[in-house]
């Protein structure tokens, strides 16, 4: 909670909202709907998620608040864990409504202890490359948020860019050095435009990160949209606790009409600002971007995992596991994962996103799941199936345990590969090490748990009729799936 200093003013606590949404179908095969870009590591060791946590945690900084989709909670609440980062809460949204009422949501909780509280809304999908000046520019941003600014990032365009919006700098914001009016925001623009407006020096790409104060931007949205912050209002109430979650209330939240902070307030208000920087700003959002931002090799290449190339050049290849050769590539994007290939120019890179479209109309799961599928208690991944059987493989957290529960159409034949297993079978509990392995027939109450300090890894092997992940019949479940 921001802390109030004499006059009702905040004491320059900065509260982060880290919003975690989207699919990132351009970046398919890669990133897909249940496991999304801002869950990957594409630009360092961390994934997107954990390098936006990490440029706001410590000094200046409260602990943030962040929103994602119910089917990821688990995966985000482990990345932050991993990280030694303590959200202030993780806000669960039933379907995606866009940033303008993720961000109310926000402001309402952090307003009800403190309407002055300074509010910095992240996308968790941007690449910062000098967190340094980011952290320079939301100093710069807070002092005239302090006088009532709704400020947003602009960043200094590099290039004739059509793919991002701009913006144009006015007037400077009071006595805010570094800090402007905006005197008009533009569209996306078209070549000849974008070069004007690099030439002019005036303008700015619009960066989507926002710095305000909670009840400044809950005043502008209920004079713009009183709607939308009626309809948080009561999502908010409305909502329930879930572990260590807060879900928003369903039919609530689907009353607000999904629309951008941009065209539901920045766009509309007297009070939009902007903060210049050169903070080496990315928003990830294509294959040609992680080329332009990776590190290349002499021949101008950006590869990684098992990669061979001969007289490739400019180009970005990454393979997932499997070794991959290229040769005599110009200009081209080859990613290969254990259920996918994509190959394609830099130049087209924007297109990616027509494949997971055409895959979600034609009904098949590849623009949804990986292979390897995340669960609260680790993960799995599919090795083998055919008509009647399917092999997986299941790693299990140190600790963890599935649920206790019944599948009424298939039976299973679990396998310990390495660590410790400890097996419910109907009123038996027994532990089976590595190389051995047990039975549990259709229709039996199970569970598997790791009760030792290293991942337990296990093969499974299911037999039946049918074998959908829906044919799970729940009794007992430490992460509230019950």
């Amino acid at each position: 909670m921001a802390r109030k200093a004499a006059g009702g003013e905040t004491d320059g606590i900065i509260h982060p909202i880290i919003l975690s949404g989207g699919a990132g179908t351009r970046l398919w095969p890669l990133s897909r709907a249940h496991y999304p870009k801002q869950l990957l590591p594409l630009v360092s060791g961390d994934t997107m998620l954990q390098e936006t946590a990490r440029r706001v945690h410590g000094p200046g900084f409260a602990a943030p608040l962040v929103i994602c989709n119910d089917e990821h909670r688990f995966i985000v609440a482990e990345q932050l864990r991993a990280l030694d980062v303590a959200p202030r809460l993780i806000l669960l949204e039933p379907e995606g409504r866009n940033t303008a009422p993720a961000a109310a949501v926000a402001a309402l909780i952090l307003a009800a202890d403190d309407g002055h509280a300074l509010m910095l809304v992240l996308p968790s999908d941007h690449a910062v490359a000098k967190p340094e000046a980011f952290r320079s520019a939301a100093a710069i941003a807070s002092a005239a948020a302090a006088e009532d600014a709704l400020v947003t990032f602009g960043i200094a365009p590099g290039r004739a860019e059509t793919g991002y919006g701009y913006m144009r700098r006015g007037e400077a914001w009071g006595g805010v050095a570094g800090c402007f009016r905006v005197a008009s925001f533009a569209e996306k623009p078209d070549a000849e435009t974008a070069a004007r407006y690099l030439a002019s020096g005036d303008y700015e790409w619009n960066s989507g990160m926002f710095l305000f104060r909670a009840r400044a931007y809950l005043d502008e949205l209920e004079r713009l949209h009183p709607a939308m912050v009626e309809a948080c209002r009561r999502a908010l109430a409305d909502g329930t606790g879930d572990l260590d979650f807060f879900r928003l209330d369903a039919d609530a939240f689907a009353e607000c009409p999904s629309l951008s902070i941009d065209y539901a307030v920045m766009e509309h208000t007297e009070a939009a600002a902007v903060v210049p920087v050169d903070m080496g700003w990315s928003d990830v959002g294509a294959f040609s971007t992680l080329w332009e931002i990776g590190a290349k090799d002499e021949d101008g290449n950006v590869v990684s995992g098992d990669v061979l190339v001969h007289d490739v050049r400019d180009s970005y290849i990454r393979g997932d596991g499997k070794l991959v050769a290229a040769v005599g590539l110009e200009d081209a994007v080859v990613v290969i994962t254990d259920d996918a290939v994509l190959v394609t120019t830099r130049e087209r890179a924007q297109d990616v996103k027509v494949v997971a479209e055409a895959l979600k109309a034609s009904g098949r799961e590849e623009h949804r799941v990986h292979t390897t599928v995340y669960r609260p208690w680790g993960h799995y991944r599919g090795v083998d199936a055919g008509t009647g059987f399917q092999v997986k493989r299941l790693t299990v957290n140190a600790g963890a345990r599935l649920s206790l529960q019944r599948h009424r159409r298939r039976a299973e034949h679990w396998v310990v590969v390495s660590g410790t297993a400890r097996v419910t079978r109907g009123d038996e509990v027994f532990d089976i090490g590595e190389n051995q392995s047990t039975y549990i027939p259709l229709g039996v109450k199970h569970r598997l748990e790791n009760p030792g300090t290293e991942p337990l890894h296990v093969i499974e092997v299911q037999s039946g009729d049918y074998l959908g992940e829906d044919d799970i019949e729940r009794f007992d479940d430490a992460y509230g799936r019950s």
